[in-house]
């Protein structure tokens, strides 16, 4: 009896654990995917009410514009502003505020546009960050520009306090100079949290936004 009481309690573990495991890796896709086309639709009807207003990103907590990254085939991705959990389970990618602060493109400055993103679950708009290869296309969308980026260096581990891949110059990625950069992070191996991937690109363009919104995908 008692043999068989463990088993039926080892069968009933394991059921709780499975779906905790559908509700973790897909159910929080669902939602995040949903509440992320929901704020996406809000900033381009924002931007189509201001087209008439002149040029410029929308810097609201509501995203300040969409990432296209064709290799991770993640389609468009919100960027918000923040890096918190509660940010990132929307389903957007957030630019760091804390604790380096990132240098938004639309600034016209050097700096380093560090962003984040989940790599499973809620949304996991990152998951195939490690598609990325050397010479493959970021864009980054806004109201009225597409700034294009190449991929020049990745880095499949670190710590996750290794602050220094989202410095201005990221020397970790072999860059010694100021320039225009944008670095991308997530979490890994997959399904942990344990260390972090990063790609870095490097500015080569910027492009006027069509009536057609179609985003560049061949690079100079």
């Amino acid at each position: 009896m008692a043999v068989s009481v463990f088993g039926e309690l080892l069968i009933t573990g394991g059921l709780v654990l499975g779906l905790f495991v559908v509700y973790s890796l897909w159910w929080t896709n669902v939602l995040a995917d949903r509440k992320a086309d929901q704020q996406g639709d809000k900033v381009r009807d924002t931007w189509a009410q201001e087209q008439n207003k002149g040029p410029g990103a929308l810097d609201t907590g509501d995203g300040i514009g969409f990432l296209h990254v064709p290799a991770m085939k993640s389609g468009e991705v919100l960027v918000e502003k923040g890096t918190s959990a509660k940010i990132l389970n929307d389903g957007v990618a957030g630019y760091y505020t804390d604790p380096v602060k990132a240098t938004l493109p639309t600034s016209g400055k050097n700096g380093n546009f560090s962003l984040a993103a989940h790599r499973d679950g809620h949304g996991a708009k990152f998951h195939n960050i490690d598609k990325l290869k050397k010479g493959d296309a970021i864009v980054f969308e806004t109201k009225d520009k597409w700034y294009v980026y190449k991929v020049y260096a990745t880095l499949p581990e670190t710590s996750k306090y290794n602050v220094k891949t989202l410095a201005a110059v990221p020397k970790e990625s072999g860059k010694k100079k100021a320039g225009k950069y944008i670095t991308l992070t997530t979490c890994t191996p997959v399904y942990t949290s344990r260390y972090r991937y990063v790609v870095w690109g490097e500015l080569v363009r910027v492009d006027p936004v069509d009536s057609r919104r179609t985003p560049p995908k061949e690079l100079d």
